[in-house]
């Protein structure tokens, strides 16, 4: 190693001009690796970007209510109870509360030529709800499809002996005394309300806390339909019980008129359902405890549905008290209603009729 370090020396000292040049040209070297090095230092490094990951999201789902097709806020709101609260029709009951928030209304004549309501309940809960009148036996056949409790008091003979045989949700006031009261603006017996934190608690100690149930077909898009009918006239038995709807366009509903005056809520709102049917059906007078009518709710006859402007003629079929109703096109498939309240008019064949234009 000393020998090679000797004969570099004598080599420079003998050509220094040549030296001077080669160590120029090493500083030059050594200078641009220093250069190039700390460029590459200094600017930073470009990191590639990884492809987007695409990521699957199970759609957001919409549960509809059973008992009106419209939308609820969660699957436990489709189980929530049914309650069927039964109420008066009389001039001295009107303007009625809660009316314009049942799901489905059963409209029928008690006796005398007097309409009278089953109110059908479920997500919708009005704070009053009245006057609560007393039950006829028809009524109990429209409401045991839907596993519902029945808000009433009294009633006929045949039907209290129906409702009270251990497999109906009976919440009777003669029974209940605490979840119903007499209000002092009305005379009896046209003055019993009841309201949803009260027949709620009830339900609950009861253990009534959920409803199963079949009931319409519902969808957005109605069933075709060719006849207009944005006036609709339904006689039950006088001027003071016949009823009449006026389509509204804008909302898809009908405004419901009875005895020739708009029918509002006690509470504020016109009740405006979104589908009227009217149901043709027997009526006869029976001897019960005094005489009572009675209708024949099982079978089939003759309907009108209407909705979205128009009319569907079809047929209604019953085929026992535990069934539900059902609304058969001329081709006997279910026709499908329009989400929202539903109307159901029992008229009377031979003493009323349904017409339209």
């Amino acid at each position: 190693m000393k020998e090679h370090v000797l004969k570099l020396r004598q080599w420079v000292a003998a050509h220094p001009r040549r030296s001077l040049a080669i160590g120029g040209a090493l500083l030059i070297v050594v200078a641009s690796i220093t250069a190039i090095t700390a460029y590459q230092l200094s600017t930073p490094k470009k990191i590639p970007t990884p492809a987007p990951v695409k990521v699957s999201r199970k759609p957001v789902p919409k549960y509809y209510s059973l008992l009106t097709g419209k939308q609820v806020d969660s699957e436990a709101a489709l189980k929530q109870p049914v309650t069927g609260i039964m109420i008066e029709n009389s001039p001295d009951a009107r303007p009625q509360s809660g009316l314009k928030d049942a799901g489905v209304v059963y409209e029928a004549i008690a006796e005398g030529g007097i309409t009278r309501f089953l109110a059908l309940y479920q997500q919708e809960k009005p704070g009053l709800i009245g006057p609560v009148r007393s039950l006829r036996m028809y009524y109990v056949d429209w409401l045991a499809p839907y596993q519902a409790s029945a808000a009433h008091i009294g009633g006929s003979a045949a039907a209290l002996a129906e409702i009270r045989n251990g497999s109906y949700r009976d919440i009777d006031q003669f029974f209940n005394a605490p979840s119903y009261w007499r209000a002092n603006d009305r005379a009896a017996p046209h003055n019993v309300y009841t309201s949803f934190e009260k027949l709620d608690a009830l339900n609950t100690a009861k253990g009534y806390t959920q409803s199963e149930f079949r009931s319409f077909d519902r969808s957005d898009m109605p069933t075709t339909a060719e006849a207009s009918a944005t006036t609709i006239r339904i006689d039950f038995s006088s001027a003071l019980y016949n009823t009449q709807y006026s389509y509204d366009a804008n909302s898809k509903t009908y405004a419901r008129s009875v005895g020739g005056a708009d029918h509002n809520d006690r509470e504020g709102g016109r009740i405006t359902p979104s589908v009227v049917i009217a149901m043709h059906v027997d009526m006869a007078t029976v001897m019960e405890d005094g005489y009572r009518g009675n209708i024949a709710t099982t079978g089939s006859g003759k309907a009108e549905v209407f909705q979205d402007g128009k009319v569907i003629e079809c047929t209604w079929r019953k085929n026992s008290r535990g069934e539900p109703l059902e609304l058969i096109d001329t081709n006997g498939a279910a026709i499908k209603l329009i989400r929202g309240q539903t109307w159901i008019a029992a008229v009377p064949n031979g003493t009323g009729g349904a017409s339209w234009e």
